[in-house]
């Protein structure tokens, strides 16, 4: 039995992922533990998770970030106004964990950058968690200014919580790199110790109530969501989703996720339902289409699925996943401050109405099941600990 301990930003989208390796690897007989925020991660990976407070900084989420900051400014203020101060404030929570905990291995999202400089300081070994695909893409390549320029925050980082004699990025591990993809959607290969496993895809402790005698089984379904970090930019995008939907109540049920009230709270009827929350992967399986920002999460779980999307990016790693689902045959992407009801509306009759869309979204989420998910990503971990135990004495 080997200890792994998880270290995770206080973002849903990035623990759900690791959610499903860490049970995986606790049926194998394996202990786990997770280092970050437990208000994030008990309800996600149940009330007898092990977990090591991290402070995630004063106010434990990412700075407000105006909603029309976009670009490399988009960049730099995640960096500077999240990234950068989440990793010094949960460097020493995770250093506590691994003196308490004593793990064998770290497995350490790309946004919790403490986890690696804290295990390189260590001389502990450690994975690489990539909750999304951008990172391969060499998204940065066009922009060398910026690259450097969180380059040199890295190493800034570097000097302050972890090995200043290192050289390597934090945010790719020496040892081994679980991307959560494949390269069906996320396109070409990589170099290094990087794993396609596709995406960890598991039930989750808790789901939202939902009416699914609401369904009219003689329409499709069609389901709007922006996630859970968006809500500062989400009103014009979803009111003009719902006038859309409404404009074709007669052969669409739209399903509009809104957590933070934008739209109100209006009583559902029989064209249009408005949900703080829904159980997504149950509803997916009754999806005809998603509309959404091309979060990592929620795209591949609706290609998963089979589902077809209509991409509206918002910013950091967004408009690259879109890019991905347009170039793999998937969906469509639509610009997200420009799309009024009508381009909108657009977007789902070409969708709906061409089946290579749907085509495609199976042939991405046949690879998706080939490729393991959290089972391989486990088997994975364990390997990585194999040659540590032969050269134990």
């Amino acid at each position: 039995m080997s200890r792994f301990l998880f270290v995770v930003p206080p973002l849903v989208g990035h623990v759900n992922p690791a959610v499903g390796v860490a049970a995986e690897l606790a049926a194998r007989g394996h202990r786990i533990a997770w280092a970050g925020l437990p208000e994030v991660i008990g309800p996600l990976a149940g009330p007898t998770a092990e977990v090591f407070r991290c402070s995630a900084g004063p106010d434990g989420q990412t700075a407000v970030r105006p909603p029309d900051l976009r670009g490399p400014a988009a960049l730099k203020f995640l960096w500077d106004g999240f990234l950068a101060p989440l990793a010094e404030a949960m460097a020493p929570g995770v250093a506590t964990a691994v003196q308490r905990f004593a793990p064998d291995l770290l497995v350490v999202d790309q946004q919790a950058v403490a986890g690696a400089l804290v295990a390189e300081r260590l001389g502990l070994p450690w994975a690489t968690s990539a909750t999304t695909s951008a990172e391969f893409t060499g998204a940065l390549d066009g922009m060398p200014l910026v690259a450097a320029w969180i380059r040199d925050r890295l190493a800034e980082l570097r000097d302050r919580v972890g090995d200043p004699g290192a050289t390597g990025d934090p945010r790719f591990s020496p040892h081994l790199v679980l991307a959560f993809t494949t390269p069906e959607l996320a396109g070409g290969s990589v170099a290094g110790p990087v794993r396609f496993v596709g995406p960890s895809i598991t039930a989750r402790p808790t789901t939202a109530p939902f009416p699914w005698d609401w369904l009219d089984p003689a329409r499709a379904t069609v389901l709007v969501t922006l996630g859970t970090a968006n809500t500062d930019a989400g009103s014009a995008f979803l009111t003009a989703a719902r006038q859309a939907l409404r404009e074709r109540a007669d052969h669409l049920q739209g399903v509009l996720v809104d957590p933070g009230g934008v739209l109100g709270d209006p009583a559902p009827d029989r064209d249009l339902l408005v949900a703080r929350a829904v159980p997504q992967l149950e509803l997916l399986a009754r999806t005809a289409l998603v509309v959404c920002h091309a979060g990592h999460n929620t795209v591949c779980e609706a290609l998963w699925h089979g589902v077809p999307l209509v991409v509206a990016p918002i910013r950091d790693d967004q408009p690259v996943v879109a890019a991905q689902v347009a170039a793999a045959g998937a969906g469509l992407r639509v610009r997200f401050g420009r799309t009024d009801a009508a381009r909108l509306g657009q977007a789902l009759d070409t969708v709906l109405g061409h089946p290579a869309y749907r085509t495609a979204a199976h042939r991405i989420g046949d690879s998706f099941r080939a490729a393991g998910g959290a089972a391989a990503a486990a088997t994975q971990l364990e390997q990585l600990l194999i040659p540590a135990r032969q050269e134990a004495p």
